[in-house]
């Protein structure tokens, strides 16, 4: 695949991009990105080594499919891309999409794949309609969610990496995708911010089902209790899964909710409402902590994580840098 972030390799902006290329290097042949061209992902979003950033899709190498690598507040598709995806329908590339502005839906877009044979994904696009049952999950499955103060925090990529920790443990661990991105990557789920509010906890319950057969489930959290706009997705999601445990994720250095300025509270005061919150379905509490430490040093990463775990009394890590082998000791300990 193309990856198409044109302009926006900013960390926070390309976090589609980044994770797909970090979790699935050997399906990306290049990022196309007009102001970054003839560097390297590696250079420009610090994942992907030498895959090359190319200007134009005529000088990508050989693929099949272009993916749109953003995931903007609001979900649209910038308008000065919409070129680019009708050239790369021209070239006979199927195109895949997590916004909420879906490909599909515009005549011209699915107009020019139908003559040329190409397919457009959506993968926001869900006709979940199940309310939750409230039954209780299968006995000996464990429940892990990623949760946060704020949105693009790390969530999916502390999941993953539990996953993977539990895995190289012996245990049989499964991934539940509720985002676009974490689709991309797991190749399963489903994205919960696009479902009707009265469906969202139902669909959690369902994503569970779909892995209560292994010994652990970790759950991708969306959102956070605190975002003045997408709390609603998260404590859906919260009751829906009915977490035995939480793993608190947080950025380094985010005083406030991105882009909009509203103060985060202390991380005491998170941790003990996301508490609350979950144990109105469930007992269930935060039993390790993930530190964001993407624009900072190592020394600074590890002083960090220091003061977080002697302040909380937590394990805390800083899963890309650190490995989740902390976190993974705390869910094996839980299982006991």
């Amino acid at each position: 695949m193309i990856i198409l972030t044109d302009g926006r390799t900013d960390l926070h902006a390309a976090k589609t991009a980044i994770c797909v290329i970090r979790y699935r290097p050997s399906e990306v042949v290049a990022l196309l990105d007009r102001k970054s061209a003839g560097r390297t992902c590696g250079a420009v979003l610090g994942v992907g080594g030498a895959i090359p950033v190319v200007a134009s899709l005529a000088d990508a190498p050989e693929a099949n499919t272009l993916l749109i690598g953003i995931a903007p507040p609001g979900g649209r598709i910038p308008e000065h891309w919409r070129p680019i995806v009708l050239e790369a329908i021209g070239r006979g590339l199927n195109v895949v999409s997590g916004l909420h502005d879906f490909l599909s839906d515009n005549a011209e877009f699915a107009r020019a794949a139908a003559e040329r044979g190409v397919e457009l994904v959506d993968l926001r696009r869900s006709d979940e309609r199940d309310v939750a049952s409230g039954e209780p999950f299968r006995q000996g499955c464990l429940r892990i969610h990623t949760i946060a103060n704020d949105c693009s925090c790390g969530k999916m990529v502390t999941a993953m990496e539990v996953v993977e920790g539990l895995k190289r443990a012996g245990l049989d661990a499964r991934f539940a995708a509720t985002g676009q991105t974490g689709i991309m990557v797991a190749g399963s789920g489903c994205a919960v911010d696009r479902v009707i509010s009265d469906f969202v906890s139902g669909t959690a319950e369902k994503l569970v089902r779909a892995d209560e057969d292994g010994d652990v489930v970790v759950v991708e959290g969306q959102g956070s209790l605190f975002h003045p706009r997408y709390s609603g997705v998260t404590l859906g999601l919260l009751h829906g899964v009915k977490p035995d445990a939480m793993i608190y994720c947080y950025e380094m250095g985010r005083t406030a909710i991105f882009d909009m300025g509203v103060p985060l509270p202390p991380h005491r005061a998170v941790i003990e409402f996301y508490e609350a919150a979950a144990a109105v379905m469930h007992p269930c509490r935060v039993i390790g902590i993930a530190v964001n430490g993407q624009r900072f040093t190592a020394d600074e990463v590890a002083a960090e994580c220091q003061r977080t775990e002697q302040e909380l009394g937590l394990p805390t890590c800083d899963v890309i840098r650190d490995g989740s082998e902390k976190l993974v000791e705390a869910v094996m300990e839980l299982r006991k």
